[in-house]
């Protein structure tokens, strides 16, 4: 399936909206990416780095990293009642901001096409690679496969609501979507700990 064919065929004048081929070319690079491949491999500097300066951005400089290192502590972690709701809310306000920027660059119909495209191209290459990896660990927890499908394809929309907006790669929802690009799932902000696995 050519997802671009899909964009071009549903918004027309596509060329007339800069952010949106970014969009388009962002929804194109969603089946490269190594969904889930590095959980429990330790950060890297550079993501490290990338979780830091998504936690200062956001408003929470007095978190800290805390590498989850498998499958069933990524499941606590998931369903974890402490989730802190000050990190949602902050996240939400985000993209408030940024679903008013890209207003102001198209109409509504266009953005919710894109990002519903976006949406459909990532749910079905995470699930397969979700699927793949299933398989190989044994996972059988379907509370937590749809948590990691979830998280993932809601960076993608994030990721991509930041480039309809005409945001910065800086922005904390493209550096979260970062570390789902290097293989790892940032589940969440609970209490002071952003559990990265």
């Amino acid at each position: 399936m050519d997802y671009d064919d899909d964009f071009d065929e549903d918004l027309p004048d596509i060329d007339d909206y800069p952010t949106l081929v970014s969009v388009v070319r962002f929804n194109k690079l969603i089946p490269s990416i190594p969904w889930f491949s590095s959980v429990g491999d330790p950060l890297k500097i550079k993501e490290l780095q990338a979780a830091r300066d998504y936690m200062d951005m956001l408003g929470f400089p007095d978190a800290f990293v805390a590498e989850v290192e498998d499958w069933e502590d990524a499941a606590y972690a998931a369903a974890n009642p402490e989730f802190n709701s000050e990190w949602w809310e902050a996240e939400e306000q985000l993209r408030m901001g940024l679903t008013a920027n890209a207003l102001e660059l198209m109409g509504e119909e266009d953005l919710n096409l894109a990002l519903t495209h976006v949406s459909a191209t990532a749910s079905e290459f995470i699930t397969q690679a979700m699927e793949e990896i299933t398989e190989d660990v044994g996972i059988e927890d379907q509370e937590l496969i749809r948590a990691a499908i979830g998280s993932a394809v809601q960076s993608c929309h994030q990721a991509a609501l930041v480039l309809a907006a005409g945001e910065e790669d800086s922005h904390p929802f493209a550096l979260k979507y970062k570390l789902f690009e290097q293989g790892h799932w940032p589940i969440a902000i609970t209490g002071s700990s952003f559990n990265i696995f």
